[in-house]
C-alpha cells in the first residue's frame, strides 16, 4: 500500500479522538521504556503526544507524598485530572507510565477518565525485576534500607489488575523487541482502529 494513503487512512481513523495509554505494573517492569516508544510511534504518525511521569510528578510537589496507600491514591487521581487537563490543550495521546498498585483507586481512575482510558498492564515476574533492578529499589529492600516497596513488601502489595486491555509480558523469558511489537499492533488496531 501507499504510503501516503496509509497515513491518511489512520489519521481518518483517529477523527481527533483524545486517547489516554495508562501503563500499570511493578517498578522496573518496563514502562517507561514502552512509553517513550509508544510516544514515538505516535509522534511519528503526526499527533500531538505528551507522558505524564508519575516520578516527575511526585518531584514537582510542594508537599512530598509518601509511597503508603493514601498518597499513593492521592498522587494517582491528580495524575488522572491532569489527563484530563491536557485533553483542553490540544494533546491527543496521553501517556502515563505509572506503577498504579491498587484495583479500588484505578477503577477510579478508569470512572474518571472513561471512554478515554486504555489499562495496559506491563507484567514481570519478581526474578526478572530483581536482575534488572534499574533503580537499586530491591536491592534497597533486601537490605532493609526500604521496608515499604510496592509489590515486593508484605505491607505494600501490588495488586494485579482483573481486567486491563491488554498485558505485555516483559520478563526475561521475553525481548523488548516483542513487547514493542505487540504494542505497536495494539496502538494501530485499538487507538488508531486501522485494520
Amino acid at each position: 500500500m501507499d504510503t501516503r494513503i496509509f497515513f491518511e487512512r489512520i489519521h481518518n481513523k483517529l477523527n481527533n479522538k483524545f486517547h489516554i495509554l495508562w501503563f500499570t505494573g511493578m517498578s522496573g517492569s518496563g514502562k517507561t521504556t514502552l512509553a517513550i516508544y509508544a510516544k514515538k510511534v505516535c509522534k511519528d504518525l503526526g499527533y500531538k503526544v505528551k507522558i505524564i511521569d508519575g516520578d516527575d510528578i511526585r518531584s514537582s510537589d510542594e508537599k512530598k507524598l509518601s509511597f503508603d496507600y493514601n498518597d499513593v491514591c492521592l498522587n494517582n487521581l491528580r495524575i488522572a485530572q491532569l489527563c484530563l487537563d491536557l485533553k483542553d490543550h490540544d494533546v491527543d495521546i496521553v501517556i502515563v507510565p505509572i506503577i498504579s498498585p491498587y484495583k479500588k483507586v484505578r477503577r477510579k481512575v478508569k470512572k474518571l477518565l472513561e471512554p478515554f482510558i486504555h489499562l495496559i498492564y506491563i507484567k514481570a515476574d519478581i526474578e526478572s525485576l530483581k536482575e534488572r533492578d534499574t533503580k537499586g529499589l530491591y536491592a534497597a529492600s533486601d537490605s532493609g534500607e526500604i521496608d515499604n516497596l510496592i509489590g515486593y513488601s508484605s505491607k505494600n502489595p501490588y495488586e494485579e489488575p482483573s481486567n486491563p486491555l491488554m498485558i505485555i509480558d516483559t520478563g526475561n523469558k521475553t525481548n523488548i523487541k516483542e513487547s514493542k511489537n505487540i504494542l505497536y499492533d495494539y496502538i494501530l488496531n485499538e487507538i488508531f482502529n486501522f485494520q
